[in-house]
């Protein structure tokens, strides 16, 4: 077996493990969800949104863009991946330590004197943080992806059982905390057991001034781009109530859905495979490409299907007091969409080690989107998502500006790579929007919509013969194939 197949070999079925192991972990978080949603009220889900938007603030610098220095590192040792842990387990400590104090200035700036506890127990999720980062960083650049696959389906199961038994039981938003605490948990714990890394007593401040040396910028960027995402809920959060910020929330929750699975399985996965051949442009461009039509192919189907069916959708989730979230749910479709495009475009530049210009490119686009979202914040929270909106499209023009010169893959031409895919994603969703399904009750509406889009859209890219339903179709035939042939 050549080196070449080997390695092709090697990343699909590592894509096959990490899509598996997202797919089950976000469907049963889904249902979860779902299931919860109905319990609780949206002010619980505020309350909890308020919280997380700090802790993930404060996520950004446990990675520090040290655990992707290790992975496009490509003489990474035990020293550098010790080093890294001790900085991350330092790091997640003095967070929480400063966390644990500003809980009561942070409940006051809210008008919420609930959130002070909640803050101080959730807040743990940043020391489990700073003791799996690391070993996430290993599974990552070792392409030892079924490791995730064990420990984020035992964490997400358990912690799904415990959070609805809480919340049937009277606890409100503790059964989120306790559901989001053990989740992390388990997920550390099962990954330690199940990952053969540990750390050496070794440190070093020469491997560490090199790792950071390419790791700030992408913390810089990273910070960049969590403080505008965050951003945004303080705004709705403090300006606005916490249901506001619930329903905002919720409608990101479904496009997050399908973008979690795909997007994250796709590209945590060809990250460290392109940081390898780095050195190989053409290699480089070629797996960009792919990542970008074939997630693009899987994406836009489903995200505009969630949008035509986004009322039916919601009526039988979530039920009637969730209907509000509805034009926040259909504008977050379209940006989590385009997400393909910025995604792939930024893992290639990381990956031949151009941290720099990710920084740069940080700068511009979030300069942009402040001046956005301050202008939008006076008109409302849906004046806020449509802006969120407008900037996603900045974005990507950003994104892909680098890749002309770098990759010789120039925006234009990505355009024509994912709209063909865009096209008819959309006319299956005004058709199935359209249907007339009015005298149906809203279960069967919402499954012969399903039913209709999905044949719908399998049939016309297949007749024109669309280069990624190809590339599934042929993969698919191998693998049935491989399926048949006895074992020896």
């Amino acid at each position: 077996m050549t080196e070449e197949v080997s390695l092709k070999r090697k990343t699909f079925t590592n894509l096959l493990w990490r899509f598996f192991e997202r797919t089950g972990a976000q469907a049963i978080t889904f249902v979860v969800s779902i299931i919860l949603a109905r319990i609780l009220s949206p002010d619980h889900y505020g309350l909890i949104a308020l919280v997380t938007v700090i802790i993930n603030l404060l996520n950004v610098f446990v990675d520090s863009g040290l655990a992707s220095a290790l992975i496009q590192k490509q003489d990474a040792d035990e020293t550098d991946f010790s080093t890294v842990f001790y900085i991350n387990l330092i790091t997640c400590s003095i967070f929480y330590l400063l966390l644990l104090l500003a809980a009561p200035a942070i409940a006051r700036f809210y008008q919420n004197e609930e959130l002070t506890p909640v803050i101080r127990v959730l807040g743990l999720i940043l020391i489990i943080a700073g003791l799996k980062n690391v070993q996430h960083a290993y599974v990552s650049k070792h392409l030892i992806f079924r490791k995730f696959f064990f420990s984020t389906l035992a964490g997400t199961i358990t912690a799904a059982i415990a959070g609805i038994l809480l919340a049937l039981n009277g606890w409100g938003v503790w059964a989120l905390v306790t559901q989001y605490l053990l989740n992390a948990t388990i997920d550390t714990c099962v990954l330690w057991l199940t990952v053969p890394w540990r750390p050496k007593w070794i440190f070093s401040f020469a491997r560490l001034k090199t790792l950071f040396s390419y790791g700030w910028k992408l913390l810089a960027s990273s910070l960049l781009h969590t403080f505008y995402i965050e951003l945004r809920q303080l705004i709705i959060g403090r300006v606005y109530t916490p249901a506001d910020l619930a329903y905002y929330n919720r409608g990101q929750r479904f496009p997050q859905f399908i973008s979690s699975n795909v997007l994250t399985s796709i590209n945590s996965v060809l990250f460290p495979v392109m940081a390898g051949i780095q050195n190989d442009i053409p290699g480089v461009r070629a797996m960009t490409r792919r990542a970008m039509t074939l997630s693009s192919y899987i994406m836009w189907p489903m995200l505009l299907g969630i949008a035509g069916t986004s009322q039916n959708l919601v009526l039988l989730l979530l039920s009637h007091k969730w209907l509000p979230c509805v034009p926040y749910l259909m504008l977050a479709c379209f940006c989590f969409g385009l997400e393909p495009i910025q995604t792939a475009n930024l893992n290639a530049i990381k990956a031949i080690g151009r941290s720099d210009l990710i920084l740069r490119l940080e700068i511009i686009k979030k300069a942009l989107s402040i001046t956005i979202l301050l202008c939008s914040m006076p008109f409302g929270v849906l004046a806020i998502a449509i802006g969120a909106a407008l900037y996603a499209v900045i974005a990507t023009v950003c994104n892909s500006f680098p890749n002309k010169k770098l990759l010789h893959y120039a925006y234009f031409d990505q355009l024509k790579d994912i709209l063909p895919s865009f096209l008819v994603a959309l006319c299956m969703a005004v058709l199935i929007y359209m249907l007339p399904l009015s005298a149906f009750a809203v279960g069967w509406r919402l499954l012969i919509q399903v039913i209709t889009g999905a044949l719908f859209y399998i049939f016309v890219t297949g007749l024109l013969r669309f280069e990624s339903f190809c590339f599934l179709w042929q993969a698919g035939m191998e693998w049935m194939q491989k399926q048949r042939q006895p074992r020896s």
